[in-house]
C-alpha cells in the first residue's frame, strides 16, 4: 500500500481519500436532494449511514496506512523533488487547517447519524427531531465539504505540484 494509482508519489490510501473526497460531496448533493425535493426520507437515509459507514472504514484504514509509512513526513519523503521549507511551512498550514474540519466532521456526522437513527421513525420522515437533525445536517454538510477541499489542496499541494 505504499505505491498510489494516481500517477504520482502518494501512497495507495492517500490516493484512495482523494477519490473519497473527491466523490464524497455530490454524494452529499444527492442526499440532500433526496430528503428536500424527493421526500425521500429513507434513501437519504441509507445514503448517510453508507456514506458514514465507507468514510469510517476509509478514514481507519488511512490512520493504519499513516501509522505503516511513518506519517505525512514519511510520505512527502518519497517526492521526487522534495518540498522547499517554504512549501512544507505552507503544506503544514494547509494540514493543520484540513485536521480541524477533518476530526470535527467525524464528530458532527456521527452525532448527526446516531441522533437521528435513535430519534428518527421508522420508516423515517418529520418528527420532534426534524429541527435539530436539519440544523446538525447542515453544519455537518458544511464541514464536511470544507474538509473535502482542504484535503484536496493537501493532496494537491504534496503530491501534485
Amino acid at each position: 500500500m505504499k505505491t498510489g494509482f494516481l500517477g504520482n508519489n502518494a501512497s495507495f490510501m492517500l490516493d484512495l481519500v482523494a477519490c473519497a473526497l473527491a466523490v464524497v460531496v455530490p454524494l452529499l448533493v444527492y442526499s440532500l436532494y433526496l430528503v428536500k425535493v424527493r421526500r425521500n426520507y429513507t434513501g437519504h437515509r441509507n445514503l448517510q449511514v453508507l456514506l458514514g459507514v465507507v468514510l469510517l472504514v476509509t478514514v481507519g484504514m488511512f490512520e493504519v496506512d499513516m501509522r505503516l509509512q511513518q506519517g505525512i513526513s514519511g510520505i512527502l519523503a518519497k517526492r521526487p523533488v522534495p518540498l522547499t521549507a517554504g512549501q512544507r511551512l505552507f503544506f503544514d498550514r494547509i494540514l493543520a487547517v484540513h485536521l480541524v474540519f477533518a476530526i470535527s466532521t467525524v464528530f458532527l456526522w456521527a452525532t448527526t447519524l446516531s441522533l437521528a437513527l435513535r430519534r428518527m421513525p421508522a420508516p423515517p420522515g418529520p418528527c420532534p427531531h426534524s429541527p435539530l437533525h436539519k440544523w446538525l445536517g447542515w453544519i455537518a454538510a458544511i464541514d464536511i465539504t470544507l474538509t473535502a477541499i482542504t484535503g484536496l489542496m493537501v493532496y494537491y499541494f504534496g503530491f501534485i505540484v
